[in-house]
């Protein structure tokens, strides 16, 4: 029993570590709040911890008799490991595709851009017209402006395309600004919680309440939406500098 918990335990440190350099790698880079809540990323967790974490070191456990010979017992972790670097490497590609890239502002909205958004041809682009906003792999997080282009037949042909389920301008850097220059029409667009059409009766009942208890006004025009995969944050702004002041959660 003694030489399997040291196995087992020499497998779950060297599993954690690697794990948690790799999950804390991407967190600190790119899914900070809100890239997390946003991408939706939370279902691709539990099967990476429960390979790497649970399942491989407990294998470990399982298949480590003092009675294996140590070529035999080499050849079995070595067949856990690699499928756990398989399960490592399905998560790690999954979060790096779908990294938080842009924060935008985008008529009447924010949003969030991720990597698997972006087109290669709309990223040659970008590079081409727009190079202050084109992405590269080590690009970080950061929130701009993406108006529709003042070419009408163009800005038309995008909000069909989006309307249709293509993409939007918010997937095409070519067309961002930067963030101080869309203030303006942000400053325009904020709205109240009431009717807002991004969430149920019961969401708003939510907001109301969560709003009174950070000491914001429920009845103040200063919000917007935030979407991305699942339930949008609300954005609550400073009316004064345009800052934003909290993204509160409507679930």
């Amino acid at each position: 029993m003694k030489s399997r918990l040291k196995a087992f335990g020499l497998h779950f440190t060297g599993s954690a570590t690697v794990l948690l350099l790799v999950l804390g790698t991407l967190y600190l880079g790119w899914y900070r709040w809100p890239g997390w809540y946003l991408t939706g990323v939370l279902h691709v967790l539990p099967v990476v911890v429960g390979v790497d974490v649970i399942l491989g070191p407990l294998l470990t456990f399982v298949i480590a008799s003092p009675k294996k010979p140590r070529r035999e017992l080499a050849r079995d972790i070595g067949c856990i490991v690699a499928v756990q670097l398989v399960a490592l490497g399905y998560g790690a590609t999954t979060l790096w595709n779908g990294r938080p890239l842009y924060y935008t502002f985008s008529e009447k909205e924010l949003s969030v851009t991720q990597g698997i958004d972006l087109q290669p041809e709309e990223i040659a682009l970008a590079r081409q017209s727009n190079p202050g906003f084109a992405p590269h792999w080590y690009t970080l997080p950061r929130w701009v402006w993406a108006p529709l282009p003042k070419d009408e037949a163009t800005s038309k042909a995008i909000v069909e395309s989006a309307v249709r389920g293509g993409f939007d301008v918010t997937a095409m850097p070519r067309y961002f600004k930067p963030w101080q220059e869309g203030l303006p029409e942000l400053r325009a667009k904020l709205t109240r919680v009431d009717g807002l059409g991004y969430f149920s009766l019961a969401q708003q009942k939510i907001l109301h309440e969560r709003l009174k208890e950070y000491g914001f006004d429920p009845d103040a025009p200063d919000v917007l939406p935030m979407t991305g995969h699942g339930i949008p944050l609300l954005a609550v702004f400073d009316l004064e500098t345009l800052r934003i002041r909290a993204l509160l959660r409507a679930d």
